[in-house]
């Protein structure tokens, strides 16, 4: 099933999704609007507002404060695209100039806060501390993690535990917080809530574990941006991690020279060694076994169209090439 049969089954919610977003991103400030059209059409899959709009018929939530919140989600994770871009200088995204390469840094970090601020107005207007709670600590750890990140650059040391961690913080935390609204909207009870949180924290785990793949073994036209942008931000993903712990000494040695030096100078030699350590194939396998615990946590919910949904997206976030 592909992400577009997937959001058939709750086209009207994300119709409204939609909707609500596009009127959320007018303003009384021309570039606020042009920046923010700019991003929020895209291109993106939105598979965490999806998240939100699957989860919360699987628990069978009867009401409509889904769709704000799947809206809220939506706006935290384009916020921190947009800081992520300047951050990393990044100049493509989904196959499109990004923001900050357009109308530059200042504009790109204030309009994320705009988006920020859009969010939590659209968290305030359900009334729901619970959810409050849940969005406000993932905020926090979102933040960590990036910062984790930063930290880490050019730095060859970073363990895999390291890593697992910075991708726990700056990915897989906003999919668990995704996957578990639903469960908590439908008052499902601590044992759904906890497995719903499980779900989304191991599918956002494989997500990222198959981006970073996808960095060196794909292409710009089909994953939207550069070859080798982690290699060139001096970015210590899981496959380098892997040649690191596992490589001969000449490649750990090519690996640790390119992670501080940054830039993609040693990049055809780094693609040799990441095929002949079979590095992209262990990195693929993790993200089947995070995607197992995935399903897993699904037993728990009573079987349904949605939680069918659930699973495939989960298959998807596996086998996708973009």
């Amino acid at each position: 099933m592909t992400v577009d049969r997937l959001k058939a089954l709750v086209s009207d919610d994300f119709d409204a999704v939609n909707s609500l977003i596009v009127d959320k991103i007018q303003s009384q400030v021309g570039l606020i609007d042009d920046l923010s059209k700019h991003i929020v059409e895209s291109g993106g899959k939105r598979l965490r507002p999806l998240l939100v709009l699957l989860s919360s018929h699987a628990c069978d939530y009867q009401g409509n404060d889904h769709i704000p919140l799947a809206a809220m989600i939506e706006f935290f994770h384009t916020a921190t695209l947009l800081h992520d871009d300047v951050v990393d200088e990044s100049t493509l995204r989904r196959g499109r100039e990004t923001a900050n390469e357009i109308w530059g840094s200042k504009a790109s970090i204030l309009v994320g806060d705009y988006l920020f601020t859009q969010s939590v107005q659209l968290m305030a207007s359900v009334s729901n501390w619970g959810i409050v709670r849940l969005l406000a600590d993932t905020s926090h750890q979102i933040s960590c993690g990036e910062v984790k990140q930063l930290v880490n650059r050019h730095n060859p040391s970073v363990s895999i535990e390291d890593y697992l961690d910075v991708i726990r913080s700056k990915t897989a935390l906003l999919f668990a917080a995704s996957a578990s609204i639903g469960a908590l909207l439908g008052e499902s009870g601590e044992a759904v809530n906890k497995n719903m949180y499980d779900y989304g924290l191991h599918l956002g785990n494989a997500f990222q574990l198959i981006d970073d793949a996808l960095d060196y073994c794909s292409n710009a036209e089909t994953i939207g941006k550069n070859i080798g942008d982690d290699l060139a931000d001096g970015k210590a993903t899981m496959p380098l991690l892997y040649i690191l712990k596992y490589g001969t000494p000449e490649q750990k040695e090519l690996i640790e020279n390119s992670l501080r030096e940054g830039g993609l100078t040693n990049l055809d030699s780094i693609l040799n060694a990441l095929e002949s350590t079979k590095a992209i194939e262990f990195t693929k396998n993790f993200a089947a076994r995070e995607i197992d615990h995935a399903l897993s946590a699904l037993a728990i919910l009573p079987n349904s169209p949605y939680k069918e949904a659930l699973t495939e997206l989960a298959h998807f976030a596996l086998n996708r090439n973009h």
